[in-house]
């Protein structure tokens, strides 16, 4: 049987490396796959790079719309990365017929209906395991390994460089500016790391694991976002006093009322397996009801690890590319008619406990009127650290932890705590997830 023919755009770090692994093991890859697969084309606007590195093995063009619109390419490749080009050249790749192989989340999560539906109608594929978590076949694992599960809820560690970021505040105490310049020195953060500090790189992957998980529309939009920049290393060090650990979560869980889909630093206990994801690796935790919980870990960027997801889903389309369009498996689990739109909760209506940290004035009666307010939002403390204040400080920190109460109880709370004029600035709060 003659090799299945694949066009490859973009040949940066993860480009090259699936040319790389693909060409090493291609023996392997074959014999898994039922035939060769070949990369035929690549797209890049540094062609001279591209041809150097292909070793003239394959066409180097710098439009990619030579490769999407030629014949004899049975699969795409997409490897460019954001929401403008990149759409465009899958969203002509499925009209003329090709399966498409993805490591974009941005994209996904952001035009993941649209470009689901039109591959749904054409009889193509979208493969996507790279867009989430690396080389952790996170996405195969909730398609199908879990298929018999009613998933409850999912947290995880889904960005390397925030993680890698939080490791080093904790383990050296630096303040997060330092951190990230260390980040960006060895390569784990970008110059602009906007998308990884802020969230919305993991908010991306949450809201694609979200749709797998519970059969709902992809709905980014909806996603609660919280970012690692206000962090402070005080917070890292009293969290570790109280046996916890701070990580940027994504989390994404099943209510009575509806989904949950937010991503935001978490309190996790030492304890859990979870917690000690350290430097750069992604875990995802997924709570299902037969299976319990089960942890998936490993790195989560990197050109061979992506590469390896990549190739993955190769070889998934290779065997499945002749296969009744009806019989394989859906791109989000579920079959397309029987996705149900359940509403994604506001984050006021999040129930969590919480870290909360105030700076206050050593005064008599400055406890009983904190507690007094939690009591009258119907919050209780599970725990509480009162510092004492420096020598001739006439101010310092209390921390508590809380039991399970509405997000929204939280607000208000706070706001009565800040009015009081024996607090000093604002409350720090960080949610808390037992993951039990």
């Amino acid at each position: 049987m003659k090799p299945i023919k694949v066009g490859l755009l973009g040949f940066g770090t993860v480009g090259a490396g699936t040319f790389a692994v693909l060409k090493r093991n291609q023996e392997e890859i074959m014999r898994r796959a039922g035939r060769g697969i070949e990369i035929a084309m690549v797209a890049d606007l540094n062609v001279e790079r591209a041809r150097e590195m292909t070793n003239g093995e394959c066409e180097v063009v710098n439009d990619a719309n030579l490769v999407v619109d030629n014949p004899d390419i049975d699969i795409v490749i997409e490897l460019i990365g954001g929401y403008g080009i990149a759409r465009e050249l899958v969203l002509k790749a499925i009209a003329n017929g090709k399966h498409v192989v993805t490591a974009n989340k941005a994209l996904l999560a952001t035009h993941g209906n649209e470009l689901f539906k039109a591959a749904q109608d054409k009889g193509v594929m979208i493969a996507f395991e790279a867009a989430v978590a690396g080389g952790i076949p996170i996405i195969k694992a909730l398609r199908e390994g879990l298929t018999a599960n009613r998933i409850q809820w999912i947290a995880g560690i889904i960005n390397g460089t925030t993680n890698f970021i939080l490791s080093e505040m904790r383990d050296k105490g630096l303040d997060f500016d330092t951190a990230l310049k260390d980040a960006q020195r060895l390569g784990y953060a970008e110059a602009d790391p906007t998308f990884d500090i802020e969230g919305i790189d993991a908010a991306h992957k949450a809201t694609l694991m979200a749709s797998i998980a519970f059969g709902i529309p992809v709905q980014f939009d909806r996603a609660y976002v919280e970012g690692i920049t206000q962090l402070q290393a005080t917070d890292i060090r009293f969290a570790e006093q109280l046996g916890y650990r701070i990580k940027l979560l994504g989390i994404t869980r099943r209510t009575a009322y509806g989904i949950e889909l937010r991503v935001h630093p978490t309190l996790i206990p030492a304890s859990r397996l979870i917690a000690n994801v350290e430097g750069a690796m992604n875990a995802v935790l997924v709570q299902g009801d037969a299976v319990g919980a089960t942890l998936y870990y490993g790195k989560g960027a990197g050109a061979e690890p992506t590469a390896s997801a990549v190739i993955a889903d190769l070889v998934d389309i290779t065997r499945l590319a002749t296969a009744d369009p009806e019989h394989r498996v859906p791109h989000l689990a579920f079959q397309p008619d029987a996705m149900i739109d359940t509403p994604i909760l506001p984050m006021s209506e999040i129930t969590t406990s919480y870290y909360l940290r105030m700076h206050v004035a050593d005064k008599l009666g400055v406890l009983a009127d904190v507690t007094r307010i939690l009591a009258d939002a119907t919050i209780s403390i599970d725990a509480m650290l009162q510092k004492e204040p420096a020598e001739g400080e006439q101010q310092t920190d209390i921390i508590m932890l809380t039991h399970q109460t509405q997000e929204k109880n939280v607000d208000a709370a706070i706001a009565r705590i800040e009015a009081l004029t024996t607090v000093v600035g604002k409350v720090t709060r960080i949610r808390l997830e037992e993951l039990n």
